[in-house]
């Protein structure tokens, strides 16, 4: 079957007579691009592919407002549908279920096929899913799509026991959430502390005083060895230590990884991610991979990395964009981050390694504060507790690439804004 989708559109050839782009993915990352490449001039037809039945949206709230029935469905959108009409997108509500480079073409779920000039991978990550018998039952769920927060929000009601699995950003995001809403707290992780690949330890230790002082139990160095269920409903969870914690809900929060399928069918190169280079651009020229799915080169660090936060989402995507319309363009955007987690505003500029060194800047009051990661005498990252002040700061620093000793960082006088 090749049979084409309906497109009402006088389309304009873009540079070199490309007429027709397709976006395989409608999240963050696949929404940027399709907005960005009608503000950069594309007058050609643009197909957003997504797998979801509502409009693209933002998942950030998820964890946060909506659950907290703060925001609805609605106000999650990145622009309501007459934004797609006016701006000639065609929104393609189905899977993909292969590429064919040969034909520069993709084929859906139903059978249907979509030529391109140009393919843009989005196709984001997916969370990973606990290895144990019992990770079906009632109750034992993930947060990652807005099916998933409205299947979770019912759930919440006061004095409900909640077991978190993995003290990320969206398990300890959650975890926020349900302590305000009255339920009985546990977070579980394998590690030693909370945001262990993300944060350095004294971050982290202000984190977890936060959550422990609200009436979060967090547990470290134990993973979950077992899921008991009663009647198809999740009761209990085991950890590996040999604790029993009743439960009346799970929330799986134990990493991502990208969906790189489609690619990997395709024969694009895959590590970590759909590799790109520094243009975003895969093994096959026509095609392009962006935001979560795809593993680029980091000029900082001189490694290929791969980034699930929407700052790298929405700039790759301008880059891809840009790129697209002809426009000279190397990604190499500083990358950011943020979370929150009831009062706590947590914020990342810039990438932390384990091997820097981490100089504290002193705390006027309370729990904000400011963590500076210095490595080979050059400012790497900082990462802020309700300082937004000093975030935006450090992401114009780390821009400049700016020198900084560890020594000089913890002279008594030192101020981050001596360096701009």
């Amino acid at each position: 079957m090749n049979r084409p989708i309906p497109y009402e559109f006088e389309p304009r050839p873009g540079p070199a007579g490309m007429q027709q782009i397709v976006i395989i993915g409608a999240g963050h990352a696949g929404f940027q691009c399709c907005a960005s490449l009608r503000q950069e001039g594309f007058g050609g037809k643009i197909l957003l592919v997504g797998d979801e039945a509502s409009l693209p949206y933002q998942r950030p709230p998820l964890s946060k407002a909506y659950l907290l029935a703060k925001a609805s469905a609605s106000d999650l959108h990145f622009r309501p549908e007459r934004f797609f009409q006016d701006q000639h997108v065609q929104l393609v509500r189905t899977r993909v279920e292969s590429i064919d480079r040969t034909a520069q073409r993709i084929s859906l779920q139903s059978g249907q096929r979509i030529a391109y000039d140009h393919l843009v991978i989005a196709t984001g990550s997916s969370p990973r899913k606990m290895a144990l018998q019992g990770a079906d039952l009632d109750g034992v769920v993930g947060l990652h799509t807005l099916g998933d927060a409205d299947g979770l929000r019912p759930r919440l009601q006061p004095g409900r026991r909640a077991v978190v699995a993995g003290a990320g950003f969206i398990g300890l995001e959650f975890a926020a959430v349900a302590r305000t809403l009255g339920l009985d707290v546990t977070v579980i992780d394998v590690a030693a502390r909370a945001l262990a690949r993300a944060v350095s330890p004294e971050c982290a230790r202000t984190i977890a005083d936060s959550h422990t002082e609200k009436g979060t139990r967090l547990l470290f160095g134990c993973g979950v060895s077992a899921l008991e269920g009663r009647n198809g409903k999740i009761a209990a969870v085991h950890t590996a230590d040999g604790k029993t914690l009743p439960a009346d809900i799970v929330v799986v929060g134990i990493g991502a990884q990208p969906r790189t399928q489609l690619a990997t069918q395709a024969g694009l190169a895959v590590d970590n991610g759909i590799s790109v280079d520094e243009k975003l651009l895969t093994s096959d020229p026509a095609i392009s991979a962006i935001g979560d799915v795809a593993g680029f080169p980091d000029a900082a660090s001189g490694r290929r990395i791969r980034l699930e936060s929407v700052q790298n989402a929405s700039d790759q995507a301008r880059s891809a964009a840009a790129r697209l319309m002809g426009k000279a363009v190397s990604h190499n955007a500083v990358p950011w981050f943020w979370s929150d987690q009831g009062d706590i505003k947590l914020q990342i500029a810039g990438l932390r390694s384990v091997d820097d060194e981490h100089v504290v800047l002193p705390e006027p009051q309370g729990q904000a504060h400011t963590v500076l990661c210095i490595r080979n005498e050059r400012l790497a990252a900082v990462e802020t507790i309700n300082r937004p002040g000093d975030h935006m700061l450090a992401r114009r620093l780390l821009a400049k690439g700016v020198r900084l000793t560890a020594e000089q960082a913890r002279a008594p006088a030192f101020q981050l804004r001596d360096l701009h």
